[in-house]
């Protein structure tokens, strides 16, 4: 047997020993930028959002949606000066996106948008969407927009409708019933932010 074996075992002080038997967890800080968008970032995007098209009724959409249609819209909302932003860590994972889309397709209507943002599953409650929607805000308002607006499920989605309203969004409107995924009916929460 080795000496340190024969050696009275030393303990930590009663306040210095974990509760449980366990090392407590590390604190790794969250961390991340945000930045514009770039086609290069659109497989990441769709995985992010296809996530949501599967496993929640925060959108309606029932079917993923391809690269195909993500490249489409990413090139019709840079062809009207709209904001497309990411969120990505410091080793550049992809965590979250928000953009603004036209509200409708009039040409009335172009100073006026639908905002949205999607975090993977891994960055939310971090305060990741506040950050987003923050820039958002900040560069719709510098690229002409004067309307944002967020149409957001009745339900499933109360933290986003928190989110807006912090952000000074106003509710406007309720439509009911007005989508169906798995096997439920849906309305939507209509909030107005005007920009000055």
């Amino acid at each position: 047997m080795l000496e340190e074996e024969y050696q009275p075992r030393r303990r930590l002080p009663r306040e210095l020993r974990p509760v449980t038997g366990e090392k407590p967890p590390l604190e790794v800080p969250f961390e991340y930028s945000i930045r514009d968008a770039v086609e290069t970032d659109l497989p990441y995007i769709r995985e992010i959002y296809n996530h949501y098209v599967a496993n929640t009724v925060v959108t309606f959409d029932e079917d993923a949606m391809t690269l195909k249609e993500w490249r489409h819209k990413f090139a019709w909302t840079r062809k009207q000066n709209y904001p497309f932003l990411v969120a990505v860590s410091p080793t550049g994972t992809l965590l979250g996106f928000a953009y603004v889309s036209a509200w409708k397709q009039k040409a009335a209507y172009r100073r006026t948008v639908e905002n949205s943002i999607y975090l993977g599953p891994a960055a939310t409650g971090k305060g990741l969407g506040r950050a987003l929607l923050a820039e958002l805000i900040d560069r719709s308002k510098a690229a002409g927009i004067k309307e944002i607006l967020a149409v957001i499920a009745d339900r499933g989605a109360e933290a986003s409708i928190r989110l807006h309203e912090s952000f000074g969004f106003k509710e406007v409107g309720r439509l009911g019933r007005v989508g169906f995924k798995f096997g439920h009916w849906l309305g939507t929460v209509l909030l107005q932010k005007s920009l000055k």
